[in-house]
């Protein structure tokens, strides 16, 4: 994408009352905004911080100035007691999702210190600096009634807690651009029969804001037949550094791949994509079947990139894959194995594409002599999703529209198959025969998308961002 960063809002309401008559009151509330700003930056994100809006008149002026920067959130910051009159134009011009920051500069008022003052008027001012849950059932209540999108992140400065949801709706706005931002392609067709697996692409595009390209295959022959040796023996150099392969992978195999890995590089270039779904068969013997069927190597180097590609046309998981993508946590192609009732486990994997970054050591590349339910035969990638915490996603379509499916669990240790196949043991704290169940009966389609870490938390808040549903298994 073009424009890696995305722009967030900070402003600072307060009350113009107060600054004649508490002496320093309103440079102590802007450091204090200052410190916010400070720590929210970082490489990705870009902060535009507006100064403290302390009467309506400046929260106009402020919110015309926030519209030409193009901000995704809006974090205000409740720095005083400050009137409704003051945030309700600020939230009604720039018609993003608010986060009210009800963050106090300590954890607790220095009660004997400002008593001890002698001068109430100066008591007065050092406790409006810890004023800020004061507006915060004010806000709320316009808001509701107005019906603006908010939430609340309420703690001290310097909390942990308070840091962590900042930091997890930074990171859920940063996804949030980067599916608008995302352009998409479509390659090839449906696997045949796979009912779960259609989709509404007007509703995908709609909702995340993805733009969708639909690729032909004859271009990416075209782009397969113009690879020069010196490409090749590149790309073959880049899957041994990448993959560990397998002593049984014959050289025209691999050579096979690379062409395929090759343009297929040039396809995502051309288009500038950032995921792609594929699927494709034809008529026996067709002049494609040589590219999807040494195709798994190089989508599976692309989804490492963070270009996640998704097989059998599932275009509802690539974005699964690109959300885990957005949020640095890799996003695996993955589909239900089989069960390991004495361990109380789920098995869950497929041929390709995986994410590198997430491998549980070394990423290998095997020969299979059959893709099941496919035609041909060639290589597929063999891996385990790192050891410790995951999160499972799916995007879903149900009767009312498009929600999220999450559930955090383990990756465990233990015997895997080895056929050629992305395979991996998950532990779920509800237990393998409940967690099976009731993802299930959710609607999600077999696929999912797995990703390091327990993101429910980062989950919840993109599709707030987004105004979808989310559906958390537990």
């Amino acid at each position: 994408m073009k424009n890696s960063k995305t722009n967030i809002g900070l402003v600072g309401l307060g009350l113009d009352t107060y600054w004649p008559q508490f002496e320093g009151l309103y440079e102590r509330l802007c450091g204090y905004q200052e410190e916010i700003a400070t720590k929210m930056s970082r490489p990705d994100i870009q902060v535009v911080n507006a100064g403290i809006a302390d009467n309506p008149v400046k929260a106009i002026e402020t919110a015309e100035m926030l519209q030409k920067q193009d901000i995704s959130i809006l974090f205000i910051f409740i720095s005083t007691y400050a009137l409704s009159s003051t945030v309700l134009p600020l939230a009604q011009r720039l018609k993003v999702p608010v986060i009210l920051l009800n963050i106090q500069p300590a954890s607790k008022i220095n009660y004997e210190y400002i008593n001890n003052l002698g001068d109430r008027g100066k008591m007065t001012g050092e406790w409006l600096a810890h004023c800020q849950a004061c507006s915060v059932p004010e806000f709320a209540n316009v808001f509701n009634r107005v019906g603006i999108p908010y939430d609340i992140v309420t703690g001290y400065l310097q909390e942990n807690f308070v840091w962590e949801q900042i930091n997890a709706w930074i990171d859920a706005s940063r996804a949030a651009k980067g599916m608008r931002d995302n352009r998409m392609g479509i390659l090839g067709h449906y696997y045949c029969g796979m009912l779960d697996v259609y989709t509404d692409t007007t509703l995908q595009s709609s909702t995340f804001g993805t733009h969708i390209e639909i690729l032909e295959m004859c271009e990416l022959k075209a782009y397969r037949n113009q690879v020069t040796s010196e490409e090749l023996n590149n790309k073959l150099q880049e899957f041994s550094t990448c993959f560990e392969i397998s002593p049984q992978c014959e050289s025209d195999e691999l050579e096979r791949a690379a062409r395929t890995s090759i343009a297929l590089d040039k396809l995502i270039t051309a288009h500038d994509l950032g995921s792609m779904a594929y699927y494709y068969e034809g008529y026996a013997g067709n002049e494609y079947e040589n590219i999807v069927t040494s195709i798994i190597a190089g989508n599976t180097l692309l989804t490492g990139k963070n270009i996640p590609i998704a097989g059998e046309c599932e275009v509802k998981n690539v974005q699964a894959m690109k959300i885990m993508s957005l949020l640095g946590t890799g996003g695996s192609f993955a589909e239900f194995y089989a069960m390991d009732f004495d361990d109380d486990i789920v098995i869950l994997g497929h041929d390709g594409p995986a994410h590198l970054a997430i491998a549980e050591g070394p990423v290998k590349l095997v020969p299979l002599p059959v893709y099941h339910g496919k035609p041909g035969k060639g290589l597929s990638i063999q891996m385990t999703v790192k050891h410790g915490p995951i999160t499972l996603l799916s995007v879903c379509e149900g009767k009312d529209g498009i929600f999220l499916l999450v559930a955090e669990g383990e990756s465990v240790a233990g015997p895997t198959l080895q056929i050629g196949n992305t395979n991996s043991r998950y532990r779920f704290a509800c237990g393998a025969r409940y967690f099976i169940n009731t993802w299930s009966k959710a609607g999600p389609s077999h696929h999912c998308a797995i990703g390091t870490g327990h993101l429910a938390d980062k989950l919840e808040k993109l599709a707030f961002l987004l105004d979808i549903p989310i559906v958390k298994v537990v």
